[in-house]
């Protein structure tokens, strides 16, 4: 420990006895009008952001119908226009300087500056790659800290610097340098893990050879596959021991046996409908008292979307263990029945035939497999029918359509003088009797 801390404190004199010449080279007047120069030009890309922004804002705003990635583009121009003025200014300045001096050390600051500036520049455009905000940000922070190091020349010491503050357990020695290369490593590699997984799944999903649930089950064996690969391959790039992780693993068993059942059979249950096909994006079905259309299936549960807009995260253990109605799991043929009553007095061979073209007259009603109309019982105030019929379309709703039936032979059965029995009572009075008002009660 004392060997380290004597190590770093030779760095940092080291690193202060560099700030310290570098500083006094700053007072010699050629680079004190570099400096001077640059903090003008820092200046006026400042006042050229403020006034450039909002009008570049205001323009955007009125590109109605242009692709997504063009608005996003714009918007990441416009986030960085400070630096891209300066940039621009302080390379002008650089060039205004070669033409009034051939001496490289009047113009040295200055390009030292506008070199890093573009290097910054670069990284923040390219760090756009990375979708994670905070992964973002990390990659952006340590790519500019590192390009500011490089071009200042001081890499190997900050490098030494970093390797010599590190915590050791016996053999093991991890290093802060370790750990940065290992954070940079690995979010370069999950990034690029991350682009060839959007590519994939696009295409696969454009693929119409291969089913809806294939497509899920291929897209999220590609994303595990890819990212693990890129967590495994960055810390094997900077020499992180693995073999530690068998532990870790035999650790992890002993918590799915005790605490995580429920997780992994979720995640078991999901593998298994995607590899059963019982279930895909789209379908129609019905667990007990949810009625609605698959939305999404995912590693833990299945999102099913209703009618009334809501959405129902039902977890893949259900779907399996219970009782599931798929509307559309081998075609999108659905029957529905209906069942009514006539009073007696009405012909059943009339109210069947009235009963079935009043259905056949109904959109979504399919006229291939026409309806069917049958006598199911006699009540005891009423004729009792059932009223069949199929539509293809279940995703468009069963209540409703069974609503437009319902008022289909509504209408029909009053044009032909049908009557829809109900109950009726009748109120007898018996001799002797007597019957009292509520006014006369009242007096």
């Amino acid at each position: 420990m004392e060997a380290e801390l004597q190590t770093l404190s030779t760095l940092l004199a080291e690193a202060w006895t560099m700030i310290r010449a570098q500083a006094a080279n700053l007072l010699l007047p050629s680079r004190l009008t570099q400096v001077a120069i640059l903090a003008g030009c820092l200046a006026l890309a400042w006042g050229l952001q403020r006034w450039t922004s909002p009008r570049m804002r205001g323009w955007m705003r009125t590109l109605e119908g242009w692709p997504k990635w063009r608005l996003r583009l714009l918007l990441i121009v416009e986030r960085r226009l400070q630096l891209i003025f300066f940039v621009a200014l302080a390379w002008s300045a650089v060039g205004a300087m070669m033409s009034v001096t051939v001496f490289p050390s009047r113009r040295y600051i200055l390009v030292l500056i506008a070199t890093i500036a573009t290097a910054m520049l670069a990284v923040a455009l390219l760090a756009r790659l990375v979708r994670n905000p905070a992964l973002r940000r990390i990659v952006t922070w340590s790519l500019w800290a590192y390009v500011i190091l490089y071009y200042l020349g001081l890499t190997d010491e900050a490098a030494e610097l970093l390797d010599g503050l590190a915590l050791e357990f016996g053999e093991f020695r991890l290093t802060l340098l370790a750990v940065l290369k290992a954070l940079a490593v690995t979010a370069v590699l999950v990034a690029l893990a991350r682009m060839i997984a959007s590519t994939s799944s696009a295409r696969i999903r454009r693929n119409e050879d291969i089913s809806p649930s294939m497509q899920v089950l291929l897209v999220k064996v590609i994303q595990i596959v890819l990212f693990s690969a890129a967590i495994f391959i960055g810390l094997k790039a900077v020499g992180f021991d693995l073999t530690g992780l068998a532990v870790l693993s035999g650790a992890i068993g002993v918590g799915l046996g005790f605490g995580l059942q429920k997780v992994v059979s979720n995640l078991v249950s999901g593998v298994i409908l995607l590899l059963d096909k019982s279930i895909k994006p789209g379908d129609v079905i019905s667990l007990g008292d949810t009625f609605g259309w698959i939305n999404k299936l995912g590693a833990r549960y299945v999102s099913i979307t209703t009618r009334d807009g809501k959405e129902y995260l039902i977890p893949n253990e259900d779907l399996i263990t219970g009782q599931v109605v798929n509307w559309s799991h081998s075609n999108d043929f659905v029957r529905l029945d209906i069942y009514f009553g006539t009073a007696y007095g009405a012909d059943p061979h009339l109210v069947r035939r009235v009963a079935i073209a009043a259905a056949s007259g109904v959109s979504r009603v399919l006229a291939d497999r026409p309806p069917v109309c049958h006598i199911v019982g006699f009540g005891d105030s009423s004729v009792d029918y059932i009223l069949r019929f199929w539509i293809s379309d279940p995703t468009g709703g069963l209540t409703n359509i069974r609503g437009n039936v319902f008022l289909a032979l509504w209408d029909a059965f009053q044009e032909n003088g049908i009557s829809i029995p109900f109950p009726q009572r009748e109120v007898k009075m018996l001799e002797g009797s007597t019957l009292t008002t509520r006014a006369e009660a009242a007096d």
